[in-house]
Parts: structure tokens; sequence; C-alpha cells
């Protein structure tokens, strides 16, 4: 716990007191946030730091791109003794995620002796035991590859005082819950929790709250889950005219950088396929990916060396590059919060950002889940890039027309009596089906 009165207050360039000091940190991390340029805080970190250096466990619920991760990092930096080995101990969903929060904590812990060894799947386990042996403070990993590590006995968290689930609702779903109830069950000594994320749901309180005690809840998203500073609707379109729309969008809007969102690994692969081959400069990223490979992508997109990526889910969440102009949903998401962590890629820390979503005939059902989890209406886009397919009437000219059947019919009529031959026998021929004339020849009987 901080002793406030042990440390005097930085001022500001202006010389009144740093509004970060007098959230309670310390003049290292004021002055690490001022070299950074963090001038102000955010509603989540003016709400969360405070109860967090006073060590109560914590849940916090904030839109996208307001500065979850400082909340929760700033208090940690704090509070870590330097030498003890996982003091710290930070659970995330995605290799992109970690990769985020990894980089988080080394720009505010730049003038401090804290270490962080990042583990996730994709690189050599080997290198991460090896950076596990120089005894770091803080960890920061995947469930799949913590896990790993713990049955290898090379990782202990048994005294571990700080628990951090980055995205909880992610990292309660069916698809991490049994792994993240096995790591939990290795922090055995008393420790503090702290749980964010931009959508938490009535299940995901209850099961989050049952790994805390007495927890401080803060909610800062004010019934709305997106930022004002996006600007959102939908388009309604034949699935078969969605790869026209896209590029009529590209061309038009001319983003500086886009993400272009499909519900599937396959789907991304096809879309950018098509995209590369329409002269766009694009790349996608899937799980089925190596990581090496999605690394440099991502850092390629960092650098705006590519102007569109196309991405699964996997791009969600943790990508936090200012410059994405433009998001899309080339497929809607099926499950509603999905949306909120996809187009809270833009408009990042107060920056301004367009989203747009391509909505099927069949999918209102999902538009209108989507509608009522961020309490807001989504408006249908009206923009000249977007078109209405419209079902052409083909009508021969009535020349034409009056021609054809009278013909049609004088042809069958000559081919029932082009041999009288076969006729005297009394042979005639068999009117022919559309599957007959590939499987046999002409016949008579």
């Amino acid at each position: 716990m901080p002793n406030k009165s042990s440390t005097s207050t930085p001022p500001t360039d202006n010389g009144s007191p740093s509004p970060w000091a007098e959230l309670g940190l310390g003049p290292a991390l004021v002055a690490a946030l001022r070299r950074v340029g963090f001038a102000q805080p955010t509603d989540i970190q003016k709400h969360l730091i405070p109860p967090a250096l006073a060590g109560h466990d914590c849940l916090g619920q904030a839109k996208t791109g307001t500065g979850k991760t400082a909340a929760f990092a700033l208090p940690i930096l704090q509070m870590s003794k330097t030498g003890v080995p996982a003091e710290a101990l930070i659970l995330v969903p995605t290799r992109e995620l970690a990769a985020q929060v990894d980089s988080h904590f080394h720009e505010l812990n730049e003038k401090q002796p804290l270490r962080t060894a990042l583990l996730y799947g994709g690189h050599r386990i080997h290198q991460q035991i090896q950076r596990l042996k120089t005894s770091p403070e803080i960890i920061i990993g995947t469930p799949g590859r913590v896990l790993d590590l713990l049955r290898r006995k090379v990782l202990d968290v048994s005294k571990t005082r700080f628990v951090v689930l980055d995205e909880v609702d992610r990292m309660l779903d069916i698809g991490f819950r049994d792994d993240i109830r096995r790591i939990l069950r290795e922090v055995k000594g008393p420790h503090q929790t702290i749980f964010v994320s931009a959508t938490i749901d009535d299940e995901i309180r209850k099961l989050a709250t049952s790994y805390m005690h007495a927890p401080q809840e803060i909610n800062v998203s004010r019934d709305q889950l997106t930022v004002e500073s996006i600007e959102h609707g939908y388009v309604s379109v034949d699935p078969h005219d969605k790869f026209d729309l896209l590029m009529g969008f590209l061309e038009y809007e001319q983003p500086t950088l886009a993400i272009v969102f499909t519900n599937t690994k396959q789907g991304a692969r096809r879309l950018a396929e098509r995209l590369k081959k329409r002269g766009v400069n694009c790349k996608e990223i899937h799980g089925d990916l190596m990581q090496s490979r999605r690394d440099r992508v991502m850092k390629s997109f960092r650098a705006a060396q590519i102007q569109v990526l196309v991405a699964t889910d996997v791009a969600s969440r943790g990508l936090d590059v200012m410059e994405i102009s433009h998001i899309v949903n080339y497929d809607l998401p099926e499950d509603p919060s999905a949306y909120v962590h996809r187009i809270g890629r833009t408009a990042r820390m107060g920056n301004r950002g367009q989203a747009v979503s391509f909505v099927r005939p069949d999918e209102g059902k999902t538009l209108t889940e989507i509608e009522k989890l961020i309490n807001e209406e989504l408006p249908r886009v009206e923009a000249p890039w977007v078109f209405q397919r419209t079902a052409p009437t083909v009508e021969p000219p009535p020349d034409i027309a009056a021609a054809t059947v009278p013909q049609r019919g004088q042809r069958y009529n000559e081919a029932l009596h082009r041999s009288d031959l076969l006729e005297s026998h009394g042979l005639q021929p068999v009117r022919r089906t559309l599957g007959s004339r590939f499987r046999t020849s002409r016949r008579r009987r």
C-alpha cells in the first residue's frame, strides 16, 4: 500500500498539482506519464486507480479506447516490490493483447527496475522458460501458455499478490473458464484481484465476483458501451453485393488505416485474396497464421505499410493503433459484445472514427440484439458508395417474342416427321426431358 505522505506532489508545467499525483501515484510514475504524453486521467483511471492503490478488489467496466490498461498497470507498478518473482499475474485472451499490455508496462516502467515476462503460444517455450529464470516481477500471458508453464513447474504463482484479468468477459466465457479456474487455484496466498472489460453482463459479473473479496465495482460506461466519437451505422446488403460494396467504400472513403472484420478464418483469407487482386494494399490476420507471421503483419499495420487489415476477432481486442480511421464489419458478429470490441479499435483516446456494418436481410434479429446491448439505434448509412441491387426485368421485344414461339414449335414438328421410313414402321421419336438428353442417345420406339 503506498504511503502518500512520504512523497511530495509533483507539479505540472503550470505549477498546479498533477492530476495523476492526486490519484495517489508517486513521482516516478507521474514523470513517466508526463513523458509519454498522458496529461489527464480518463474516467476509468480516475475511479479505478484510488481503490486499487488502497488494496481493494476491483471490477471495472469502461468503453473501449479509454485507457483500461493504464488503470490497472499504474497501481501494480507502484505497489510491486523489486526482486519478488511473479508479484503480479496478468491474464489476457489473445497474443496481440498480451504484447500490447507488455508494451504499456515497458512504456510506463522505463525508469524503474521492474521486469516483465511475456508468455504466450506461437513462440519458443524454451526462451520463455529462460526468461522466467531471471525472476521477473510481472507475468503477462495467455491462459494456455501460462497453464503449460505451471504444469512444467517452471512458473510459480503461489505467492502472487496481484491478479488481473483483462477483457474479463472473454476470459470467463466457456472457452477459457476451466483454464482460468485452474490458474487461479494456484494462487495460494492473499492477493488483490482486478478484472476489467468493456462489456460485463450479469452472468459474467456473478462469475467474476466469485473470485473476488468485497469487490468495488466501477462502471463508467453510462449505459452506452461505445464512445461518442465513433460514427457508426449499417448498410442492408445482398450477400452477393458485399465485395463490390466494400470496394466502393474503400475507394470513396480512402481510409488512413482500416480493419475489415470477418467471422471466419477462411472468410478472411478469401476476402484478402480478392482485395489484393483488385489492387488494395492489405494483409489478413487470424488464428491459423504462425505467430511470427502475425507479428510481422501487426508490425506492418502499425507502421502504416498496409492500408487495410482483414481480420477475425483475434484483432478485436488489444489492437491499440491510434491511426485506425475506419472499421468495416464485413460479417456482422454473432455475439453482440464482439461488436463493441470491434468498433472500439477506432476512435482511440478521443480521436474520431467511423464504423459501418454490412447486414444481410436475414440478420435483422442480430442487429436488434446489438442495438439493445449498446442502448442505441444504429442509423442506416446513406452515402454515395452505397448501392442497392435492383432485380432486372428483361422482356424481349414484341417482334422477337412473337417469332420465337412459332419457330420453336415448327422445329419440333419437323423433328417428329423427319423420317418417313421409320414412320412407316410405326416408330415415333421419344420427346426428351431435360435430364434424358444428358443420359441417353436419341432413340425411337
